[in-house]
């Protein structure tokens, strides 16, 4: 098991706001108890996660998604390789209002041999890809390689925000 921490106010907003999600309707009756309502809640949340990785392309019949205290994405399950699991991670952690992303299983390579731990960056005021690049590549103009590794999650070199966390290539 594994868990990354994120920047929980940073981040794509597609929870819609508390007001919207009141005015939404309800699969709980209006007397059900509080933890129905929440249960309902829950279930919009990992809903419009789950649409939000199938909107960029990062979908797996194998994994699935479960959200813990409102803030807290387990994923359970296999990703097809390394890459889509590391950018699985990316683009759940940079959803506002996601604080945790955790994997159920530790995950394993190729062979069943353990898997290396990514290398993640949260990126700060005023940084840009090529200072990231140098930092972790040895060299700015290496910045392309990180954008790469980030896509479909970047779609622009120039927009990466603070808070933000991208997914470093390793080798």
């Amino acid at each position: 098991m594994a868990i990354w921490d994120f920047v929980k106010d940073a981040g794509k907003s597609i929870f819609g706001s508390e007001a919207q999600a009141a005015e939404a309707p309800k699969t709980a009756p209006a007397a059900a108890p509080a933890a129905a309502a929440q249960d309902s809640d829950t279930d919009r949340k990992v809903a419009a996660l789950k649409k939000e990785l199938a909107d960029l392309g990062l979908t797996a019949k194998d994994v699935h998604l479960t959200l813990r205290g409102g803030d807290t994405v387990i994923i359970k399950g296999q990703a097809r390789d390394q890459e889509t699991l590391e950018k699985l991670i990316v683009a759940l952690g940079n959803i506002k209002g996601i604080a945790h992303v955790e994997l159920a299983e530790a995950p394993v390579a190729a062979g069943g041999a353990a898997a290396k731990p990514p290398v993640f960056h949260t990126v700060k005021k005023g940084e840009t890809l090529s200072q990231i690049a140098a930092q972790y590549l040895g060299k700015a103009g290496r910045y392309p390689e990180i954008f790469e590794a980030n896509k479909p999650m970047l779609t622009d070199p120039d927009k990466i925000y603070p808070g933000q966390t991208l997914r470093i290539p390793q080798g």
